[in-house]
Order: C-alpha cells, then structure tokens, then sequence
C-alpha cells in the first residue's frame, strides 16, 4: 500500500488520504469515511450530531477540528 498523506501534518493527524484506499479521497484519521461526507452533510441540513450519529466511527473533538482546519484554510480579506 502506498504510503499515507497526513494533514495538517504527522504529529497532528487528522485526515489521511492514500490513492489505495476510498479511490484516494481524504478521510477522517483512522477511518473510511471521507470528508466530504461531512461537508456534504451540513450543506444538506444535517446538524453535526446527526452526522456524527450516521458515522460512529468519527469522533466529534475530530470533527470540529477539521471544521476548524478548513476554516483557517481560506484566505481571509485583507483590510484596506
């Protein structure tokens, strides 16, 4: 198996992604669930306790946390 991609980095790991395992798609650590099944969820109407009660095997500090990680991953305006 190829070796895995982890972001944001080693020591804090919260996404894997490996093109051997779910096609490639960057999933929560230690899981198959992709990432996208949370974004896809909250943008459907699902609360995060529902999207945590469909998939178990995230936790929720993980979840917020790579909520958190997306949000510090957009570039913010620069005040003029």
């Amino acid at each position: 198996m190829n070796e895995d991609t982890l972001l944001p980095d080693e020591k804090n790991p919260l996404i894997w992604i490996n093109p051997e395992r779910v096609s490639g798609a960057p999933c929560f650590y230690k899981t198959r669930v992709p990432v996208d099944a949370l974004f896809g969820n909250l943008e459907s109407g699902l609360s995060l306790d529902e999207f945590l009660d469909c998939f178990p095997s995230v936790g929720r500090e993980q979840a917020v946390a790579v909520l958190e990680l997306a949000h510090k991953s957009i570039p913010l305006p620069v005040a003029a």
